[in-house]
């Protein structure tokens, strides 16, 4: 562990989570001046799960800075640099203090340390009946599923997967609570060992045990675990997991698309499976996503506009993104009532969704395409499709509208066009997920995956060394005395 994170667990934040009548998350701040003794109720395993989903939201996390990692250095969007934020991410000018850098590692690390206070709690010396030390295990479940996903996170932004000149390295992989351990970067191979058996024993305490949409149940654990799998390439785990998730939620349709954005549906849409709370009382104002998405906040990042022209006119889609001033947003206006786009919410109250059903589908199709049946492939993608094209005008072979017996055209429905697809491949299967994803944290890990060429902008002044795909390793944790934590080449603290 470094030392910023070592300061940080000695004054620990551990969020305490409640969901009031209005689904508000609600945080408690309890400092603890002391190194962290072992949990003895039910309760303070609770707390230190819902402090996880607090450090998950921080705006140098999910609440902001992970998923624009995911956008500005790809091709579906890019930052303008308004308000200067970014501006080291998109051009590859980062060093190894870099603000970005330092302060995501520091709160993936976070959620680690709590994560593994919670998992190393002994449950049967908890106090309590024997139900609370079930409700005991449930939680240390989901620890061990916050844990996976931020060993995954670290994975994908500091693991050496995608640089030349790498050694193969992961990431630290701390499994208990110990401030004053040096412990070096495990492999690449052992990173992605760790998750699986983070996520597999995550599903084993929890043993089917579901949740409301803003904590960790054992579907959102599947659906995760889908990305997982996806990323490192196991179609075969992706297409079990798939199966277990089909059918469970819906597809949100072309006439509710937008609704299903609002901070009006904040843990209600029936196509979300994992979202973060945030709600009023925690919303992260001038800091959140939307804030960063949107012209009336900083609007620094914005949608390329060949993203913007891939979508048909009838693709309900579209209407997410809204042109103005030359520029093209995928979060647009300044009231509740007049905002359109995702993550529209003025304040920035809305949930982070985490994961929805509409990307399932898209793993699903693409697990299927990838040694599976082709046949499913198509009926999923076809789901999705009739849910996102809407109802058009039925033209005859001269190009002219079809005309019912009043004189009124006849339409054709999302479903019936989305029927008429006849197969699916993987170049429209990609083409597919950055419209439907557009804006939520992953285009660049699919690049990267799949080996697609990943943009950087002309001019970049240090940015051309393949080498800074890979964020470096803050130089809090490289400098430490007699620590065995390797810097990722290509950085300053390279050594």
């Amino acid at each position: 562990m470094n030392k910023t994170i070592k300061i940080g667990i000695l004054s620990l934040i551990v969020g305490l989570g409640a969901v009031s009548c209005s689904d508000d998350f609600v945080e408690r701040e309890f400092h603890q001046q002391v190194e962290q003794g072992p949990l003895k109720t039910v309760n303070e395993m609770q707390a230190f799960v819902m402090g996880g989903y607090a450090s998950m939201r921080s705006p140098y996390y999910y609440g902001a800075d992970f998923l624009a990692y995911g956008e500005v250095r790809s091709d579906e969007m890019i930052s303008n640099l308004a308000g200067g934020y970014y501006t080291n991410v998109f051009n590859y000018t980062m060093l190894s203090n870099d603000p970005y850098a330092t302060n995501t590692y520091n709160k993936i690390y976070e959620l680690v340390a709590k994560a593994n206070i919670v998992i190393n709690t002994d449950v049967k010396t908890l106090s309590g009946s024997d139900l609370d030390r079930e409700d005991a295990l449930f939680y240390q479940g989901q620890a061990y599923g916050l844990r996976a996903i931020a060993f995954f996170d670290a994975l994908r932004l500091y693991g050496q997967k995608y640089i030349p000149d790498g050694t193969g390295l992961g990431v630290v992989l701390p499994l208990k609570y110990d401030p004053k351990a040096l412990q070096p970067r495990a492999t690449i191979a052992q990173t992605e060992a760790q998750i699986e058996a983070d996520f597999a024993k995550a599903i084993e305490l929890m043993d089917g045990g579901q949740t409301g949409v803003t904590e960790l149940s054992t579907n959102a654990l599947k659906a995760m675990m889908s990305r997982f799998y996806l990323y490192k390439g196991d179609y075969a785990k992706v297409r079990s997991l798939s199966n277990d998730l089909l059918g469970k939620y819906t597809v949100v349709a072309s006439n509710t698309l937008q609704t299903s954005f609002r901070f009006v549906m904040n843990g209600a849409a029936p196509n979300s499976i994992f979202e973060l709370a945030v709600g009023l009382n925690a919303s992260l104002s001038t800091s959140s996503y939307r804030h960063r998405l949107n012209p009336y906040g900083y609007g620094n990042i914005v949608v390329n506009a060949s993203t913007a022209n891939l979508y048909a006119d009838n693709d309900a889609r579209k209407t997410l993104i809204t042109a103005n001033g030359g520029q093209r947003y995928l979060s647009f206006g300044n009231t509740a009532a007049g905002s359109f786009g995702k993550y529209t919410q003025p304040q920035g109250a809305d949930n982070i969704k985490m994961i929805r059903y509409e990307e399932i589908l898209l793993n699903a199709v693409e697990a299927e395409l990838k040694g599976g049946d082709a046949t499913k492939a198509l009926e999923y993608y076809k789901n999705l499709i009739a849910n996102r094209l809407l109802p058009i005008a039925k033209k005859d072979a001269d190009g002219n509208p079809v005309l019912d017996a009043a004189g009124n055209p006849v339409m054709v429905s999302g479903e019936e066009q989305a029927n008429a697809i006849t197969s699916v491949d993987i170049s429209m299967l990609k083409k597919e997920r950055m419209k439907e994803l557009l804006g939520e944290g992953l285009r660049q890990w699919d690049l990267r995956r799949w080996g697609d060429a990943v943009p950087r902008p002309e001019g970049a002044a240090i940015g051309k060394d393949p080498n800074h795909a890979a964020f470096p390793i803050p130089r809090t944790e490289t400098d430490i005395a007699n620590t065995p934590v390797l810097p990722n080449p290509g950085y300053d603290n390279s050594k």
